[in-house]
C-alpha cells in the first residue's frame, strides 16, 4: 500500500485538508472548532484534494493519455459537481429545516407553557437531536482551493516517496 503512490497522494490530500481546514477557519474569523477535521464542507473541499491528488499522481506516474487519467479524471469531476450541486442543495435546505425547527419550538413553548403542559421541559434536548447537518456541500471557491491542494500534495508526496 505505501509503495503505491496515486493512492498515497489520495489519501495524503485527504487528511492534508481535513486537517488544515481549521487554521484556514480561524483566518477567516470563523466559527473554529476541532470537529471541523471531521466535519464535510468547508475550505479546502477534501473530495476536491482527494480526486484531484489522484488524477494528478495518476498523470506523473502513467502519462496524460493513460486510460487511468481518464478514468480517474471522469470520477473527478462528478465528486466535484456533486460537492458544488446535489450536496450543497442539501446542506442549504438543512439551515433552513433547522430554522424552521427553531421557530416551531419556540412557539410550541409559548403555547405549552400558557397550558402549564409539564412535556415542555425537554424542548431544548428535543430541538438538539433534531438538528440537521448544515455543512454538506462546497462553495466553487471550497472547490477551486481543494483542486490546488490536491495537485501539491500529489508533488509533496512524489518528493517525500522518492519517485
Amino acid at each position: 500500500m505505501f509503495s503505491n503512490y496515486p493512492l498515497m497522494a489520495a489519501f495524503s490530500a485527504i487528511v492534508f485538508a481535513q486537517f488544515i481546514k481549521v487554521p484556514v477557519a480561524y483566518v477567516l474569523n470563523r466559527k473554529t472548532t476541532i470537529a471541523l477535521v471531521t466535519s464535510t464542507g468547508g475550505m479546502p473541499s477534501s473530495h476536491s484534494a482527494a480526486v484531484s491528488s489522484l488524477i494528478t499522481a495518476l498523470a506523473l506516474e502513467y502519462g496524460i493519455e493513460s486510460p487511468l487519467v481518464a478514468i480517474a479524471s471522469t470520477f473527478g469531476v462528478i465528486v466535484m459537481f456533486d460537492s458544488m450541486g446535489v450536496r450543497r442543495q442539501s446542506g442549504e435546505q438543512g439551515i433552513l429545516l433547522n430554522e424552521l425547527i427553531i421557530e416551531f419550538t419556540r412557539l410550541r413553548e409559548k403555547v405549552w407553557t400558557l397550558s402549564q403542559d409539564p412535556t415542555t421541559k425537554n424542548f431544548k434536548q428535543e430541538q438538539k437531536e433534531r438538528h440537521l447537518k448544515e455543512y454538506l456541500g462546497h462553495k466553487p471557491i471550497e472547490v477551486f482551493f481543494g483542486i490546488l491542494t490536491g495537485i501539491a500534495v500529489a508533488y509533496v508526496t512524489k518528493m517525500i516517496l522518492g519517485q
